[in-house]
């Protein structure tokens, strides 16, 4: 079976990187302005954005992985010895 991120060009638009993290396209913009997802400014006044596939899949390796329940910079043991 096809991996489904082939179907991508290796240069995408903010509507391609949106459909690929399943994310809403304003919030891909928002997390390319403030420099969060490596993105790259096109035009006079740089604000038309272009994404290198493979620049976003290796952002996407990077986030972290956890459990929603439990606050950031806390544990799950200091999660549950604060329910005691």
């Amino acid at each position: 079976m096809a991996d489904d991120r082939d179907d991508y060009p290796q240069v995408l638009d903010a509507a391609q990187v949106a459909r690929l993290l399943r994310l809403n396209i304003d919030y891909v913009r928002k997390l390319s302005r403030e420099g969060t997802l490596p993105a790259h400014r096109l035009g006079p006044n740089g604000r038309t954005f272009r994404y290198l596939k493979d620049e976003i899949l290796d952002w996407l390796r990077g986030q972290p992985v956890g459990d929603p329940d439990v606050p950031r910079g806390s544990s799950p043991q200091a999660a549950s010895r604060s329910d005691r």
